[in-house]
């Protein structure tokens, strides 16, 4: 999944906000792990609700699609207060493409996001060589621009919105039977 376009830049890293930072490097650990066990890393959004982490995949036939399912279930999230999107891509570096993992995040009410990622490459062996740290790509849209922070959402609010989609799962399940 690569057709995405997130504007780097020659200026300095930004100060990213520790807990945003802290689930875009665990979204690329995630990834790594799935690549060295041989597995697809699928787009996959993780959101931070209280002290829960909600994973979610966007499969899709395209990377448009993968990044529309991604930015609906981020933009209707209320009370999160970071997320992250992940996926495989690549970068364009000196005329030269890269392969890359790139975890790309924002939090609530910020007009941009951030965009970390780790190279890597085709080991002898077939499995991925990973850099040794992940870098700091550029800016990239952030999903929760339009959203409240976390603290002006009710407790009620947050769980009727995530209590609500589980009972919901549960209802069609049992309509299934």
């Amino acid at each position: 999944m690569a057709d995405r376009v997130v504007e780097s830049s020659d200026i300095e890293v930004p100060e990213i906000p520790e807990l945003l930072e802290k689930v875009l490097l665990f979204c690329l650990e995630e990834s790594k792990e799935k690549m060295l066990a041989g597995e697809d890393v699928v787009p996959f959004t993780a959101l931070v609700v209280k002290e829960n982490l909600f994973m979610e995949n966007h499969p899709g036939e395209t990377a448009e699609q993968c990044f529309a399912f991604a930015r609906h279930t981020v933009a209707n999230a209320r009370g999160a207060q970071a997320y992250a999107l992940c996926y495989d891509g690549y970068l364009e570096v000196d005329d030269e493409v890269k392969d890359c993992l790139i975890a790309e995040g924002g939090i609530p009410g910020e007009e941009e996001g951030y965009a970390v990622g780790v190279l890597y490459t085709a080991g002898e062996d077939g499995k991925p060589v990973f850099e040794d740290e992940p870098a700091y790509i550029g800016a990239s849209p952030n999903f929760m621009e339009d959203l409240k922070e976390a603290e002006a959402y009710t407790e009620d609010e947050i769980d009727e919105k995530y209590l609500s989609d589980c009972d919901e799962g549960e209802a069609e399940a049992e309509e299934q039977d």
